[in-house]
C-alpha cells in the first residue's frame, strides 16, 4: 500500500512542480503544495453553479437552499481527498497515529467552516462591505487558509522537530500494538 501512496505524491509533485518555478519567490515549496492542492480540491462552485444549477435540492421530505446543498455535497467530497493529499502530500513525517491526524483534520475544518461564516458576516455586516462581496470572500480567505494551513501544519499534522526521536516513538508504538 505505501508504494501506491508514493507513486500518487510522485505523480502529484510532477504535476504541481512544474509551476512551482512561478511562485519560488513568494513561498516554500511545502505552502505552495499545500495552497496548489487546496486549491484543486475547491468544488463548491461547481456544484453551486453547474449540478444544482443554483436551485434548491429537494431530498425526500428536507429542502436544501442551493448554497447549503453544494457546501455539504463539495465537503462530502473535498474532505477525504483534502485529508489524503494533506497526509501523504503536503505534511509527511507526522509521528501522530493516521486516527489522531483524522479527528484533528476534522476540528480544523469545522473551525474553518465556522471562521468562513463568522468573518464573511463581519466583513459584509458589520463593516457594511456588502457593496464589495468580492473583497470580503478574498479577505476571508486569506484569513482562513492562513489559519488552515498553520494549524494542519502544527495540530493536524505535527512532526518532531528531531527525527531520530519520531523514530524512537514509532518503535516504542509498534511492541506496544
Amino acid at each position: 500500500m505505501r508504494q501506491v501512496h508514493n507513486r500518487i505524491r510522485k505523480t502529484v509533485f510532477a504535476g504541481l512542480d512544474i509551476f512551482y518555478p512561478l511562485f519560488k519567490r513568494f513561498m516554500p515549496i511545502q505552502t505552495y503544495h499545500y495552497a496548489a492542492c487546496g486549491g484543486g480540491n475547491t468544488l463548491y462552485h461547481m456544484f453551486y453553479n453547474f449540478v444544482l444549477h443554483k436551485e434548491v435540492l429537494h431530498v425526500g421530505v428536507l429542502a436544501f437552499k442551493p448554497h447549503v446543498a453544494a457546501f455539504i455535497m463539495a465537503f462530502m467530497i473535498t474532505f477525504p481527498i483534502g485529508f489524503y493529499l494533506s497526509m501523504y502530500v503536503v505534511f509527511q513525517g507526522s509521528y501522530l497515529r493516521r486516527r489522531i491526524q483524522l479527528v484533528r483534520y476534522f476540528m480544523v475544518a469545522m473551525a474553518c467552516v465556522g471562521l468562513n461564516y463568522i468573518l464573511l458576516k463581519f466583513f459584509i455586516e458589520t463593516l457594511g462591505w456588502h457593496e464589495h462581496p468580492t473583497l470580503s470572500l478574498i479577505a476571508t480567505a486569506v484569513i482562513v487558509v492562513t489559519f488552515s494551513y498553520v494549524s494542519q501544519r502544527f495540530f493536524s499534522f505535527k512532526a518532531d522537530k528531531k527525527p531520530a526521536a519520531r523514530i524512537k516513538r514509532r518503535k516504542a508504538s509498534a511492541f506496544e500494538a
